[in-house]
């Protein structure tokens, strides 16, 4: 030991003697990039059923379908954006706490809370004899359209193959502060994840390569903001879902009354 630290001494000095010292940029870690905030602005507002525990939010082929949670309560609708009429509906069996929804190769997915279930349903919504075990809790679930993309309440973000429920990525989400906890309701759009923040009014913009944050959105008060009175049930921001031919996403809550449609800045 005595020996190295010697060697190391000789090299400094040299190194001193002609006209160089070593920097302390050398090694220094990479500059963590901060987190742009993201503006956003309402377009439309649209009722929303207040019996629905929010947990998933899409569209697909123009139609808005939901996923709801609480046990004895949670369901996979089919809803009529316009009227927040329910169009169609499956049932949880009660011991069920359905959690994020999504919509691959035509076949319809959901999550379970602490079930560790994933059901599989067609676009009829009949419930096929595909089932899947999923070892850890089921939050939110999104698709970059080959991979399911699942989280779990913390930090990862779990690349899913669809046809065998085996992980084969995992990319942790993090900021300027570390890694982020709480991420849940995702949806993929042009490159990027948009995700609930749960227990927070933040939906994030995540780099999906990466894991790292890159701007987030604020829609902290947006009911009392738009004249909206929340229920007496009314819970956390959560639900987001992204219309491509409209070019805005639709945010809704735990038993909102209302879904904001919006456009990011």
């Amino acid at each position: 030991m005595k020996k190295i630290v010697a060697i190391g001494w000789i090299f400094l000095v040299a190194a001193c003697e002609n006209g160089t010292t070593p920097s302390a940029s050398d090694n220094a870690a990479p500059a963590v990039t901060q987190v742009l905030p993201m503006n956003y602005s309402v377009v439309n507002i649209y009722p929303h059923d207040t019996t629905s525990f929010t947990e998933g939010l899409l569209f697909f082929n123009n139609e808005l379908y939901e996923g709801t949670g609480m046990y004895k309560e949670s369901k996979l609708l089919k809803v009529a954006l316009t009227t927040g009429k329910i169009l169609q509906q499956v049932k949880l069996a009660p011991q069920y706490f359905g959690e994020g929804i999504c919509i691959l190769n035509n076949k319809i997915y959901q999550l379970t809370y602490q079930e560790h279930k994933v059901f599989v349903y067609d676009l009829q919504f009949h419930k096929l004899p595909q089932e899947f075990e999923w070892p850890y809790e089921g939050w939110g679930m999104t698709t970059n359209g080959t991979q399911l993309i699942i989280n779990t309440g913390g930090s990862n973000l779990y690349f899913v193959n669809p046809e065998t429920f085996t992980i084969e990525k995992t990319v942790g989400v993090n900021d300027n502060n570390g890694y982020v906890e709480n991420v849940n309701e995702m949806e993929w759009v042009d490159g990027f994840i948009y995700a609930n923040k749960y227990l927070t009014d933040f939906i994030l913009k995540i780099n999906p390569a990466t894991g790292q944050v890159v701007a987030r959105a604020d829609l902290s008060g947006i009911m009392g903001k738009n004249n909206i009175t929340p229920t007496s049930k009314s819970e956390v921001l959560n639900g987001i879902a992204y219309h491509p031919e409209k070019k805005s996403f639709f945010v809704t809550g735990k038993y909102w009354p209302a879904m904001f449609e919006i456009r990011f800045q």
